[in-house]
C-alpha cells in the first residue's frame, strides 16, 4: 500500500468516527453531555490530586484516636505509604501495639531512639493523650513542632457511642404505650445530662479542642494543608436508640463544615459510613447494648473506609457518603419522605415504640 492510500484511509477512519460520533450526540444528547462531564472531572480531580504536590514522604499526619477501630486502620495505611505519623490516644497499652504495627510496616524500618520509630521513610511518633484535654493536645502540638517542623494532615476519628433512647438513659421503660414510672425523676433527669455531657465531651469539644489547637499551626506550617473528620451517616439521618450519638455527631459534622468556610485556605473532608465493624459499641457512654445486627458481620470493613478516607483527602473531596449509594439516598430522602426514612432507621436498629 502507497503512502498516499495510507493516509487517505486514515483520513477515511477518522471521517467515520466523527460522523459516528455526531449522529450518536444527536441520538442522545443527554448521555453523551453526562459522560464528556464525568471524564472531564475524572482528569481534573486526578490531575489536582494533593500527592501531587506533597508525596506521601513528606506528608506530616496526626491522627487522633488511633488506639483502635478506623483510626488504627488509617495510621495503618499512611505509614505502608511512608508517611510520618503521629498516632494518639489514650490507652497506653493499646497505643504501643499500634506503634509496633506501624513501625513493622514503615519502609525500611527502624528504630530512631527518641520514643518513635523511623525507616528510610516514615516516622511512628505515639503520644498518650485526650483530644479533649487542652494541656494535651498543647502539649502534643508542641511536640510536633518540635520533631516535624509543623503538620500536614489532621485526622479526627476518636469519639463515643450512645446506645439507648434517651428515655430510657433517664429511668423509664415503656410497655403498651404507658411509661414506668410514670414521670422522670430529678435522678433521672440529671442522669441523663451526665451522660447527655459526656456524649458531648467524647463527640464535640474532642474534636473542637483538636480544631482550635492545630488549624493555626497547619495553616503555617503545610503547602498543603487538610483536616479530615471521621463523622457518621447517623449525623445527617436521624436513628432512634441513638438520639444523644446522633446530636452529638451532627454538631461537630457542622462545626467542622463551618470551618472549611472560615478557613478557605485548608482542605476540609467529612466522611460519613454507616455501620462499621469493630467494637466502637463497647464505648458507648449510656451503657446500651447493640440492637442492630451484628456489625461484624454486616457491617463495612475498616480498612475499606481507611482507604477510601485517605482517597477523599488526597483528591480534596469535601462530603463522602458509605456506601455511596444508600448513604446518600437516605440523606437525601429525608427530606422529601421522612417517615419512610424513619420506618427503616426503626427497623435497622430492631426499635418498636411500645
Amino acid at each position: 500500500m502507497s503512502s498516499s492510500t495510507y493516509i487517505k484511509s486514515i483520513i477515511c477512519t477518522l471521517s467515520g468516527v466523527v460522523d459516528s460520533t455526531e449522529n450518536a450526540v444527536d441520538r442522545h444528547p443527554i448521555v453523551i453531555s453526562l459522560a464528556v462531564l464525568y471524564v472531564a472531572h475524572r482528569l481534573w480531580r486526578q490531575r489536582r490530586r494533593r500527592s501531587r504536590t506533597l508525596p506521601r514522604s513528606q506528608e506530616r499526619v496526626l491522627v487522633v484516636g488511633a488506639s483502635s477501630g478506623i483510626g488504627r486502620s488509617i495510621a495503618h495505611e499512611y505509614a505502608t505509604a511512608g508517611a510520618r505519623v503521629c498516632i494518639v490516644g489514650r490507652r497506653d497499652h493499646q497505643l504501643n501495639a499500634v506503634a509496633e504495627e506501624c513501625a513493622n510496616l514503615l519502609p525500611g524500618e527502624a528504630a530512631d531512639g527518641a520514643g518513635g520509630k523511623r525507616g528510610s521513610s516514615g516516622d511512628v511518633l505515639p503520644v498518650v493523650a485526650d483530644f479533649t484535654n487542652a494541656d494535651d493536645m498543647v502539649a502534643l502540638r508542641e511536640k510536633l513542632e518540635e520533631r516535624w517542623g509543623g503538620l500536614d494532615t489532621l485526622v479526627v476519628c476518636a469519639g463515643v457511642s450512645a446506645l439507648r433512647p434517651l428515655l430510657e438513659v433517664a429511668g423509664l421503660d415503656r410497655h403498651d404505650g404507658k411509661f414506668s414510672p410514670p414521670q422522670v425523676s430529678v435522678a433521672g433527669v440529671q442522669r441523663t445530662v451526665e451522660v447527655a455531657c459526656a456524649a458531648m465531651h467524647g463527640n464535640y469539644i474532642g474534636p473542637l479542642v483538636c480544631a482550635v489547637t492545630f488549624i493555626p499551626l497547619l495553616s503555617s506550617t503545610s503547602t498543603a494543608p487538610s483536616v479530615l473528620l471521621m463523622s457518621s451517616l447517623a449525623a445527617v439521618a436521624p436513628a432512634p436508640t441513638r438520639s444523644l450519638y446522633t446530636s452529638t455527631k451532627a454538631s461537630s459534622l457542622l462545626l467542622y463544615q463551618s470551618l472549611a468556610i472560615e478557613h478557605p485556605s485548608i482542605k476540609f473532608t467529612f466522611i460519613l459510613p454507616s455501620t462499621v465493624e469493630g467494637d466502637f459499641r463497647a464505648s458507648a457512654v449510656d451503657g446500651g447494648t447493640v440492637r442492630e445486627a451484628d456489625p461484624n458481620k454486616n457491617g463495612l470493613k475498616r480498612t475499606a473506609v481507611a482507604r477510601r478516607s485517605i482517597l477523599a483527602v488526597d483528591r480534596g473531596e469535601k462530603l463522602v457518603f458509605m456506601p455511596p449509594v444508600t448513604g446518600r439516598f437516605a440523606h437525601l430522602c429525608y427530606w422529601v419522605f421522612p417517615s419512610f426514612i424513619e420506618v427503616l432507621a426503626a427497623r435497622k436498629y430492631n426499635f418498636t415504640a411500645v
